[in-house]
């Protein structure tokens, strides 16, 4: 027993001993005892490989099929070679040999023959040729389906359907059967090749077999004829018996669809699936009989037919009872679990809600590709902020008039617009009516004013000069603003511990340094969420862990770190708004008002905020908003320059009216720009 385990844990070595004892065998004369027993072995693994193919559920579970094709054909063209040997050497080839033939010829050489020839015409003709096909369109479509499947993937991870693991392994598999029915492709031919082989074996046997019976061992034609052709038939069945077993196995395997049960349930379950079919069939049967066919096979399978129809009307009734029964049991015994409750409680961090009008958009099936593009989308939001979108559920809300979308940030409406699926949004300054008839409308995402117009005034449209987009992009557009503008309101702890897992593979000590001995993962959310809520691309986590860990023993003011991290992160905060000169252009402020914000600089326990006068505040609003308006009419980025404690609580007070306004503070000014003023902001009295 010890012996035989070691046997198999060295399968490599036996695979590789057989494979060099096939090729042996066409060179090395074989007695009859050892043919009889590799006859009854190629016999046996037919029948196997035959019986794999039909229990298998998916052509995966038996991937080493193509291999073992090759192998087992392999071994009955050696197997052929030594039996032709024997054949012409000996007029003899074992025991198995010699019954099939006399079982099969049964004393008429011409009639086991012309058996032998129809059945090597259906072995290459029929299942040969159609595996073959089957295989070759089979790995063609595959390999053309495998974009698809790929996204169809990514939109499933998208909407939170399976999980990473679970799209790594659907990657996997779709890698394997297309490998699988390459291989499968090339297998086949294997097939092909041995049909004929067996045919130019036949033929050599009988002729050379008839002359050699004649020449060399005295035989009279008649025994020669009687010898070689009972020897070259039987040879003939003992080899092209396993290879029609293996070609109805191949063509078993590549037209076998994945399913969770095997062919034989498979069969039974979808040919006795229609009533109806059995009822048709037993009444065709009738009129047979009675237009003179013989009357017993008739009405005995037609009685038959009617037997099982009634059978399966009575289990398809029962089994509808019984699923119906099952299924209002099951709902009571839900509405029990507390389950229920905490499954309503969930609430997604993003949500897509679309009317039917714009399911198109969505359904790959109608040519919508919106999945394909968050995912997209989500891949551009981690390439410039260096966040990672949460999934974005998208669901089609039948409450919503048909031409409208949601945009909701954990549960609570943010923005919603209306797009026309079949049509185009043309944005211009202004329109001409008559020229670009149209829905007047607001493109969503930053407020132009536009027009919903059909597909036929496209170009027109485009040639006067409009910018013309598509529904999708419209939406992919929106939503990748709203994605920018809520990003701090998005991001969570969990999503944070992932920024520092992923910082910690790079800098393991810096992370160890500050976490959790200086700063908490809470504090640098907090952190994080302030530079995102500025569109400050948080990527860069090495540098901005290292900028904390150096700043956070001094101060746990979360406003202070916030504006050493940007300082850490000048360069890169900087450099978008530098025009072709690397010139800084920027407005200042009267140093009257950087002073009166930082007197009255007010700490509170949700964060501190300047305590100004309304009156006051509201005139410097005003002021800030004429000269940011003055010198973006003339082209200029807005970009107002300030001290570094001013700088945060100037932007508290701007972001809800001036919420695109960028502010920064001097410590921000990296070397190697150069900085023009444009003007200051100025205040008649700041007091």
């Amino acid at each position: 027993m010890s012996l035989l385990n070691r046997l198999l844990k060295q399968t490599d070595l036996l695979v590789a001993i057989a494979l060099v004892g096939i090729v042996v065998m066409m060179v090395v004369p074989l007695p009859t005892l050892i043919i009889d027993l590799l006859i009854t072995f190629a016999i046996s693994a037919a029948v196997i490989v035959i019986m794999l193919a039909v229990f298998n559920k998916e052509p995966l579970e038996f991937s080493v099929f193509p291999s073992l094709l090759l192998v087992l054909t392999l071994f009955r063209l050696a197997l052929s070679v030594s039996t032709t040997r024997l054949i012409l050497l000996h007029a003899e080839a074992g025991a198995i040999i010699r019954r099939f033939g006399e079982f099969v010829i049964q004393g008429n050489a011409v009639v086991g023959f012309i058996i032998f020839v129809i059945l090597v015409i259906v072995q290459f003709l029929v299942i040969t040729k159609g595996a073959e096909r089957v295989s070759e369109v089979t790995a063609r479509f595959t390999l053309d389906a495998m974009p698809g499947k790929q996204m169809s993937i990514d939109a499933d991870l998208n909407a939170g359907i399976i999980s990473d693991e679970d799209a790594r392994i659907r990657r996997k598999n779709i890698q394997r059967e297309a490998d699988f029915y390459g291989a499968m492709d090339g297998a086949s031919k294997f097939i092909k090749g041995d049909a004929i082989a067996g045919i130019l074996i036949l033929v050599i046997n009988i002729v050379a077999g008839f002359a050699i019976g004649i020449t060399m061992h005295g035989m009279d034609a008649a025994t020669a004829l009687q010898t070689y052709t009972i020897l070259t038939v039987g040879d003939g069945l003992v080899t092209q018996i396993p290879a029609l077993l293996i070609s109805t196995s191949t063509g078993l395997v590549v037209t076998r669809a994945a399913n969770d049960t095997n062919l034989g349930q498979d069969i039974v379950a979808q040919f006795f699936q229609a009533p109806k079919a059995m009822y048709v069939t037993a009444g065709v049967l009738i009129a047979l009989a009675l237009l003179g066919m013989p009357f017993i096979p008739m009405f005995t399978l037609a009685g038959a037919f009617i037997f099982i129809g009634r059978r399966l009307t009575r289990a398809s009734q029962d089994k509808g009872v019984q699923e119906t029964e099952a299924i209002l049991e099951q709902e009571a015994e839900d509405t029990k679990k507390p389950e229920n409750v905490m499954n309503v409680l969930t609430v997604d961090n993003m949500e897509l809600e679309i009317g039917y009008a714009l399911i198109s958009l969505v359904d790959s099936g109608q040519g919508g590709d919106l999945l394909e593009r968050i995912i997209l989308i989500r891949r551009q939001i981690a390439s410039e902020l260096g966040f990672v979108v949460p999934v974005i559920r998208v669901r089609d809300n039948m409450n919503l008039p048909p031409n409208q979308y949601v945009i909701k940030i954990r549960g609570a409406e943010l923005a919603s617009g209306d797009l026309h699926a079949d049509q185009f949004l043309c944005m211009t300054s202004g329109f001409d009516e008559e020229e670009l008839p149209g829905i007047p409308t607001k493109e969503p995402a930053f407020g132009l004013d536009a027009k919903w117009i059909n597909a036929s005034l496209r170009e027109k449209a485009e040639m006067s000069g409009c910018t013309v987009v598509d529904a999708p992009t419209v939406l992919a557009t929106h939503l990748t603003e709203i994605i920018k503008s809520q990003a701090h309101e998005m991001l969570s702890r969990q999503d944070v511990k992932g920024l520092i897992d992923h910082a910690r593979e790079q800098s393991p000590t810096v992370v160890d340094e500050l976490i959790p001995d200086l700063l908490s993962i809470g504090n640098v959310q907090k952190i994080l969420s302030n530079l995102l809520k500025e569109r400050v691309s948080i990527k860069n986590m090495p540098a901005i862990l290292e900028s904390l860990a150096d700043h956070a023993a001094a101060t746990k003011d979360l406003d202070r770190l916030t504006e050493h991290v940007r300082h850490a992160l000048a360069r890169q905060i900087v450099q978008p708004l530098l025009d072709e000169k690397r010139m800084l252009s920027v407005l200042t402020l009267e140093p009257r008002i950087e002073q009166m914000i930082l007197d009255n600089i007010k700490p509170s326990e949700y964060g501190a905020f300047v305590n100004l006068d309304p009156i006051v505040a509201q005139r410097l609003l005003s002021e800030i908003a004429a000269d940011v308006e003055k010198i973006a009419m003339n082209g200029f980025n807005p970009v107002i320059l300030c001290a570094p404690l001013v700088r945060i609580n100037l932007k508290r007070m701007t972001e809800r009216h001036l919420p695109h306004l960028t502010i920064l503070s001097y410590n921000e000014l990296v070397q190697g720009i150069e900085v023009q003023a444009l003007g200051m902001v100025v205040l008649d009295s700041a007091s």
